[in-house]
């Protein structure tokens, strides 16, 4: 599924045929310079996430297709005949595969799959590394929601034995997360009736009792959460405990995240787990391009319109550009924060 604001929907249509056979020229910095037009994809996750709509809002503000009136100095401008899109996704797995193989020109993931994935680790044990993947920006914090039925009496994750899970779909960099999660709490998902839905189609589930609990990913607040907890009986289950400092001793780039009391309706406190999201890009993308693309996502502009959108948007900062971020940048990245002052 693409998502393209109006401006840019009839222009897609017209170039994509040309798209296919031009991102092929895309591995110099000559035929990126010599191309009237580009159309930029960002494979981002499920729509009822955080990632597709603010990968659709990204898209927007670096976008500036041909024929666009002239910069204005307090407007968002974007790159210079570049057209981008947001495409929904599985997720992190399935979009470092793509971003690998060229089949899309960058991506959203979890820094932790982006880490194995270039390292070829974890699930992508026995896989050759993927050291085309390439860093563009660390974009924000992703928290961890247990979403469970109030009347499940589901208290704990080892409370999830024998119950109704949804746990994401494969491809996902949440799946993976979960699994870790349950090999630390000493179960598995073959102890339960597990689902493998993202947490759109999951909550209708839920609120339905066709399902117990749910596990989502997602910026601070969850809308889905939010919209949930203010109609049903539901609660935000607590992770911590053994389990989760042994869960956080191996796995370097998850982090203890407090979800404050009062942030969804009847919840209170909540103690759980963050990830950092990034956005990648292969590394054989022009360095003038990315380095384009650097600069409009960092413009002061670019960074009003975000903190007014979706509300994660707010959380997307140039003085975090750089966290936990554990594979190479894009050389076009390296020169644009460098230029910024925050890369020595």
């Amino acid at each position: 599924m693409l998502h393209l604001s109006r401006p840019t929907l009839i222009l897609f249509m017209l170039v994509q045929a040309a798209v296919l056979a031009g991102n092929s020229a895309l591995g110099t910095g000559t035929a990126y310079a010599q191309q009237k037009m580009i159309f930029f994809q960002i494979a981002t996750g499920g729509v009822d996430g955080t990632y597709y709509p603010l990968g659709a809002e990204i898209a927007n503000a670096i976008s500036r297709p041909p024929g666009s009136p002239p910069c204005a100095e307090d407007a968002v401008c974007g790159v210079e005949n570049l057209v981008a899109a947001a495409q929904s996704s599985s997720g992190s797995v399935d979009n470092v595969t793509a971003v690998e193989s060229g089949r899309v020109t960058s991506a959203f993931a979890q820094a932790d799959i982006v880490y194995a994935a270039y390292n070829g680790t974890g699930p992508f044990d026995g896989q050759p590394p993927m050291t085309n993947l390439r860093a563009l920006a660390h974009l924000y914090p992703e928290v961890l929601h247990v979403l469970v039925r109030r009347e499940a009496e589901i208290t704990s994750v080892k409370g999830m034995v024998g119950k109704r899970v949804s746990i994401d779909e494969p491809g996902s960099g949440l799946l993976v997360m979960v699994r870790n999660i349950f090999d630390a709490y000493g179960i598995d998902e073959n102890q339960m009736i597990a689902s493998y839905l993202k947490s759109g189609p999951a909550v209708d589930l839920l609120v339905k009792n066709e399902l117990d609990a749910l596990f989502q990913i997602s910026g601070m607040p969850s809308e889905l959460v939010a919209t949930t907890a203010e109609r049903h009986a539901v609660d935000v289950l607590t992770l911590d405990g053994p389990a989760v400092d042994e869960l956080l001793d191996k796995h370097r780039f998850l982090a203890s995240y407090t979800i404050p009391a009062g942030t969804y309706d009847g919840v209170g406190e909540v103690a759980t787990l963050s990830v950092g999201s990034q956005w990648i890009v292969p590394e054989t993308l022009p360095e003038q391009m990315v380095y384009d693309i650097c600069r409009a996502l960092w413009n002061e502009n670019t960074l009003k319109v975000l903190a007014a959108g979706h509300p994660q948007g707010q959380n997307v900062k140039l003085n975090s550009a750089l966290d936990g971020i554990a594979i190479p940048l894009h050389s076009g990245a390296e020169r644009c924060y460098r230029d910024l002052g925050i890369l020595r």
